[in-house]
């Protein structure tokens, strides 16, 4: 029996058709929570515009967003990785502080401010490796043995400090000043910059390398993780030490661009963090995240503040909104977990 070659063509069309479709739909299925958010931003900073176009038509407000949230933005993408691996580090805001007090005391030391910014960095490794290792060697969850280690080195900052300011005048004078701090063209600060080379790094870990595969396994089943070869304590350890590592060079950045560090520092930047990860889409069960839904649900949290006191509004809005966010995206994230899984 012969096929009519008009039929060939027309089924062959059809097929394609089809295949086309189902491929657009599972990307849809896959990105579902990052187009939503992408859409979610677009009308926030539309609304903010149609309240307050004299703000939000100037360059000053844009300026000031790539300056701020990077401080942030930045802990939120290893704190993501952590998250996804179904671990919690609430300790970031004291290993901030704790950087900069390693690099005070090596400075103090060596009068060279290269050697105390690898201390710093150094510094927040360590902090970072021992959490890990508390976690996954000791079996102490991670929101418990974060939590001690936050107030740990807290401790240690305001001991080693006798709980005063320092002045770091001295940094002006070196190339990290104008690296960490200057502008790109005059126009895009070297914050902004500093945190999408690190998202984009981070996305290719996450993405391209198989870090990211077993941090995935780990998240989403341990045990299955651990039959597959994949070694689980160590994925876990190099989340841990990625989110020390950047909370101390975060912590510097903002040190730096002030030119004066604060004991105190970091202690502000917890809920904006969280919110950022969890608006970002990564799962509190673990499995689940994107840097992309991380970094612009930073973006996303640091235009609500200045679009509600813009728009007329009282400030105090902001942490309930700032809550409520985080309450709606883990509760949805339940919420789907029950549905899907």
């Amino acid at each position: 029996m012969e096929t009519h070659p008009m039929n060939s063509t027309a089924e062959a069309k059809s097929l394609s058709t089809t295949i086309k479709a189902k491929g657009i739909s599972r990307l849809l299925r896959k990105w579902s929570l990052q187009i939503a958010l992408t859409i979610v931003a677009i009308l926030i900073w539309a609304f903010f515009l149609w309240r307050s176009p004299n703000t939000f038509n100037s360059y000053d407000i844009y300026n000031s967003l790539m300056l701020t949230t990077p401080f942030f933005a930045l802990m939120a993408i290893p704190q993501t990785l952590v998250i996804i691996v179904k671990e919690i580090d609430l300790s970031f805001p004291s290993v901030m502080a704790w950087g900069v007090a390693a690099y005070e005391l090596v400075y103090v030391a060596t009068h060279n401010v290269w050697l105390g910014f690898f201390a710093c960095l150094l510094a927040g490794l360590l902090a970072g490796f021992l959490n890990g290792l508390v976690v996954v060697k000791l079996g102490i969850p991670s929101l418990i043995a974060t939590i001690g280690t936050q107030y740990l080195w807290r401790g240690v900052v305001m001991v080693t400090t006798n709980g005063q300011g320092k002045g770091m005048i001295e940094v002006k004078s070196t190339l990290l000043y104008p690296l960490l701090t200057g502008k790109v063209a005059g126009v895009i600060p070297m914050e902004f910059v500093w945190t999408i080379i690190i998202a984009a790094i981070a996305w290719f870990f996450l993405n391209r390398h198989k870090f990211g595969a077993h941090a995935y396994l780990t998240g989403d089943n341990p045990e299955s993780a651990r039959l597959m070869g994949v070694n689980v304590n160590r994925t876990k350890i190099i989340a841990f030490c990625l989110v020390g590592l950047v909370s101390a060079f975060a912590g510097f950045m903002v040190s730096e661009s002030l030119l004066f560090f604060w004991p105190t520092m970091g202690d502000g930047y917890l809920l904006n963090t969280l919110a950022s990860v969890f608006l970002g889409g990564t799962s509190v069960f673990g499995g689940v995240g994107t840097i992309y839904g991380t970094v612009l649900g930073a973006f996303v949290i640091a235009i609500i503040n200045p679009g509600i006191v813009a728009a007329g509004w009282l400030a105090y809005w902001t942490q309930l909104i700032y809550g409520f966010i985080i309450v709606i995206s883990v509760s949805l994230q339940a919420l789907l977990r029950r549905r899907f899984v």
